[in-house]
């Protein structure tokens, strides 16, 4: 009797509930869909699980009527960066997934669903998507009221990073002691010229070829810190995985390219035109699709 019991379950898990174009849609698709978004703290009914599967479907489809097909190690690569961003290894991320009854495929699935999806929007309609910059500065005047001009002021940075290196297994008084290295030659460094001449000539040590970034470019705490920080002198070390690093601040001056509002502006109106024309571009696909329900 167990036996028969088991094998319904098993059956009706397996049993096809939408054939989207000739691919079927499981009982046991959407209940590990479901799964993964109560994971995701998404609640979602099991009808709004199954029009997000069939999405999927049709997505995939009509990608790949374009060539936009990533092969599995693409997959794998998407899975494992987000991984890391949840400071996870990718087999970290299945062993937590398994452990709620997840296969880490249905993951994956979603994923593929959402890169096809994203290069195939903004590959046919690039064009259409584009933001003018005439555009995104009207805005950001209408937006921008007296209290906020200082934050829409932005500088372009020349800058040089440098690492004072601590070997991979040193023990934490070999950090300890560059960092103190570090704080030292600081006071000593004046300008880039200095910098350079320094720690071209220092062992363990190396300084970077030029970057130039603009405010919009960089986060809000190193703008900051890069504001403060005279020119020509290094900022305060900080430890990474390579060991002791700072930046020398070679340049700083105003620029009008871009200003972090301008971009927080810009992304926000590509946004609104890319989720509106992806929007009506599935809507056109899901009725060109042959959708069954059983």
């Amino acid at each position: 009797m167990l036996f028969l019991i088991g094998a319904a379950s098993q059956l009706h898990a397996q049993s096809v509930v939408v054939m989207v174009n000739g691919e079927p849609i499981t009982n046991y698709d959407i209940e590990q869909r479901s799964k993964l978004n109560t994971l995701s703290h998404k609640a979602a009914t099991r009808q709004q699980v199954l029009e997000e599967l069939i999405d999927e479907k049709v997505k995939i489809k009509e990608a790949k009527k374009f060539g936009v097909d990533p092969s599995s190690s693409d997959i794998d690569a998407a899975f494992s960066q987000m991984s890391s961003r949840m400071h996870l290894t990718a087999d970290q991320l299945s062993k937590m997934l398994e452990a709620q009854n997840i296969r880490p495929e249905t993951l994956k699935a979603r994923l593929k669903a959402d890169m096809v999806w994203g290069s195939l929007v903004r590959g046919r309609f690039k064009e259409s998507l584009q933001v003018g910059e005439k555009d995104v500065a009207a805005a950001v005047q209408v937006n921008t009221e007296e209290k906020d001009k200082p934050q829409t002021e932005s500088f372009e940075y020349q800058m040089r990073p440098v690492v004072l290196i601590v070997p991979r297994g040193a023990p934490a008084t070999a950090m300890e002691t560059r960092r103190k290295e570090a704080e030292a030659l600081r006071a000593r460094v004046q300008t880039c010229e200095d910098a350079n001449a320094l720690f071209r000539s220092m062992q363990n040590a190396t300084i970077r070829d030029t970057v130039v970034k603009t405010s919009a470019d960089l986060p809000a705490p190193l703008r900051e810190l890069l504001d403060k920080t005279p020119i020509g002198h290094l900022t305060a070390p900080e430890t990474t995985k390579q060991g002791i690093e700072m930046v020398a601040l070679c340049g700083r001056k105003p620029t009008t390219i871009d200003t972090p509002k301008k971009r927080e502006v810009r992304e926000k109106m590509f946004l609104e035109k890319y989720e509106k024309k992806q929007k009506a571009y599935l809507d056109e696909v899901r009725k060109a699709a042959m959708i069954e329900y059983r």
